[in-house]
């Protein structure tokens, strides 16, 4: 039976103060939970949460890590840094950096090899467009973005998190249905057992406007392995709801 995981992406969102109470009102809420969780923060932020959650059920990570070691990257982060803040997940492929930044699925699968080289635990985020939903390509578009991390990282796959987040529901209110999530998650999850053997024990989390109210019918599907909430997570008793949906 694989443990659910509920991973928060503040996005670029927070202040010392503000995460400081929302991180206390997470701690005293927790002992109710029956899954793992994590939050995963702005690079600035990283140290705070390393002080406030270490010794503590919580585990932290980043929003994304650069897919170099060291060297003349300006502005980038390696993995390696990350793992000296203590943490644990790093997301990467999440769908406003392909959209913004233009990764490819490559750079992703990079980025998640790079991670993994730390003793890190990659989220790799696949996801379609609502153009490509409504075109029918679903299954094509994040079995591409899912191919490149299989190839790239070989048995290792079974070491990362996926998160499939549908773009179309990342901060619009609207959800996948708890069928047609699953249905991708089937599919996610036949795709990584041509990688490794471990697939039934892997862990794909759902991602998209995932509340309190919706949270535990997303989480009873058979392979819908928790999530990777977004607004939410800066919500603390909403956060915390969440985490104990299922």
């Amino acid at each position: 039976m694989r443990r659910k995981l509920v991973v928060g992406n503040w996005k670029m969102n927070g202040s010392l103060a503000a995460n400081g109470a929302l991180l206390d009102a997470l701690l005293q809420a927790q002992a109710t939970w029956r899954c793992d969780a994590a939050v995963c923060a702005p690079f600035p932020y990283l140290a705070q949460l390393g002080q406030r959650l270490a010794g503590s059920p919580l585990q932290w990570g980043a929003q994304d890590c650069s897919p170099h070691a060291a060297g003349a990257y300006t502005g980038e982060v390696s993995a390696a840094m990350l793992a000296e803040f203590g943490c644990r997940y790093v997301i990467v492929g999440h769908s406003e950096r392909r959209a913004l930044h233009g990764e490819s699925d490559q750079l992703v699968a990079d980025k998640a090899l790079a991670a993994l080289a730390q003793g890190l635990v990659p989220i790799v985020c696949v996801g379609e467009t609502l153009a490509e939903r409504e075109a029918g390509v679903t299954d094509t578009i994040v079995a591409r973005q899912l191919a490149a991390v299989v190839q790239t990282l070989a048995q290792s796959i079974s070491r990362v998190v996926v998160a499939y987040e549908p773009v179309w529901a990342i901060g619009t209110g609207r959800t996948a249905t708890p069928d047609e999530a699953q249905a991708v998650h089937a599919l996610l999850r036949t795709r990584l057992r041509s990688g490794t053997g471990d697939a039934d024990a892997m862990r794909i989390l759902y991602g998209g406007s995932v509340k309190a109210d919706n949270a535990a019918t997303l989480f009873a599907q058979p392979d819908i392995d928790g999530g990777l909430i977004g607004g939410a997570s800066l919500k603390a008793a909403e956060f915390a709801a969440i985490c104990g949906a299922h």
